[in-house]
């Protein structure tokens, strides 16, 4: 897409982008002298805008080519047909905003929030005498994301209708109810990205790696997947996994939990190693202790206050759990994925095992992408090259914890980590 040669394109410079924002912050502040950004069919192209409030601002037709929005409050902000080209938007809140046929060829938006944001085709049209909206012209089009990099960004209810997307990155992007039919992701990067729920109707996805995803629940009636890389995806539960199966889990269920209760008197433990879970309807406040689950799919499952202590979850699938007040003191999970897991309160301190003996929880190498730690207790916890990019860890014990190789990118970070993170890119502290 470029800009419409018809219309003329007023010129900005630093100086006055930046005295537009401030009078737009002191708008949105309810201070004297306020007003709007209005930067329809302006060129700001290369300038610096970062960390700017520009929530409701108007950048309608603007050319935004190469402009550094990076951290940026754009709620609500109406890009429509505007020319993103090259765009620094990493980590800027687009809720809601209006995005229809905009222009985003190789735009960085890793880590964004793009929560209901429009990214549709755009047309313009107006009412016939009968009410009807009739179009009028398609001069804005579809809006073009070519090798637009959306990694671990937020796409959750957003509207990519007929959005080109081609070789784009959306690596663990959270894309929960998107709409993306007639979408064209040919050779889109979309490994690990939570498509549960999305409408993918008609959308063409040959040669898409979409290994790891998550495609519960995902409508894909002819959508197009040749070439595509499904390895490990997601997917509805088997139906093997009916209730016969379920029936049978939860029987090796309560003999472990009276196994765990009477110390080995009674009951005996379960194996559920490679398991899928996700029949069980929930195992909230469970008995669970020393529970032999490795590589099991736990998806989304109800785990809050459940007794987990010295259990083996090595690699296990805990993506969006509900694992709150959960006591895991001593847990393996090295290796397990925790993306968007509810972790708030969890007990995953050192196990005593004897009076000279702490078994600390294990999660090396684990994926804890927007996992929500608050109030947890990590004490002592190993977490080598574990993936807590923008986990909130905001009030979360990590004495003596081992984070030296961990990932803290775009995190919320206690006090105790934020000054030692404080020079990464888009570390943000609590």
């Amino acid at each position: 897409m470029s800009p419409n040669p018809r219309l003329s394109f007023s010129k900005l410079t630093q100086k006055q982008a930046s005295a537009a924002a401030a009078r737009h912050e002191m708008l949105y502040a309810g201070r004297m002298g306020g007003a709007r950004a209005v930067f329809a069919f302006c060129d700001l192209s290369g300038l610096d805008l970062s960390g700017r409030n520009l929530a409701d601002a108007d950048f309608t037709g603007a050319i935004l080519e190469e402009t550094n929005l990076a951290g940026a409050r754009l709620e609500s902000a109406s890009f429509f047909g505007a020319d993103l080209r090259r765009a620094n938007l990493a980590s800027a809140s687009l809720r809601r905003s209006d995005m229809r046929g905009v222009c985003l060829r190789g735009a960085n938006l890793i880590g964004a929030d793009l929560y209901e944001a429009d990214l549709r085709e755009g047309t313009i049209a107006e009412k016939d005498r009968f009410g009807n909206l009739r179009v009028l012209q398609h001069d804005v089009g579809p809006s073009e994301m070519p090798a637009a990099l959306l990694n671990s960004a937020n796409l959750e209810r957003a509207k990519l209708t007929g959005a080109m997307a081609i070789q784009a990155d959306f690596t663990d992007a959270i894309m929960k109810d998107c709409k993306l039919t007639r979408a064209n992701l040919r050779q889109a990067k979309m490994q690990g990205a939570n498509l549960e729920r999305a409408d993918l109707t008609g959308c063409n996805m040959s040669g898409a790696d979409l290994s790891g995803a998550i495609l519960v629940g995902a409508r894909m009636s002819r959508t197009v997947l040749d070439g595509a890389n499904l390895a490990n995806a997601l997917t509805d539960a088997p139906i093997a996994n009916d209730a016969t199966k379920s029936a049978s889990q939860e029987a090796l269920l309560e003999a472990h939990s009276l196994w765990a209760e009477t110390d080995g008197r009674e009951g005996k433990p379960a194996d559920f190693t490679g398991a899928d879970l996700r029949g069980i309807p929930s195992l909230a406040h469970r008995a669970l202790t020393a529970l032999i689950a490795p590589g099991a799919v736990l998806y989304g499952l109800n785990l809050e206050g459940a007794s987990l202590q010295g259990s083996n979850l090595a690699g296990a699938d805990l993506r969006s759990a509900r694992l709150a007040g959960a006591d895991l003191r001593g847990v393996n999970l090295s290796g397990a994925k925790l993306n968007n897991a509810d972790l708030r309160d969890v007990k995953l301190g050192p196990l005593l095992i004897s009076d000279a003996r702490l078994l600390p929880a294990r999660l090396d190498g684990a994926q804890a992408r927007y996992a929500d730690f608050r109030g947890a207790d990590l004490r002592r916890a190993r977490l080598n090259e574990a993936d807590l990019a923008y986990a909130n860890l905001s009030d979360t014990d990590l004495r003596d914890a081992d984070v030296a190789s961990a990932i803290f990118v775009g995190a919320k970070l206690p006090p105790m980590l934020a000054e030692h993170y404080a020079n990464l890119p888009m570390a943000a502290t609590a």
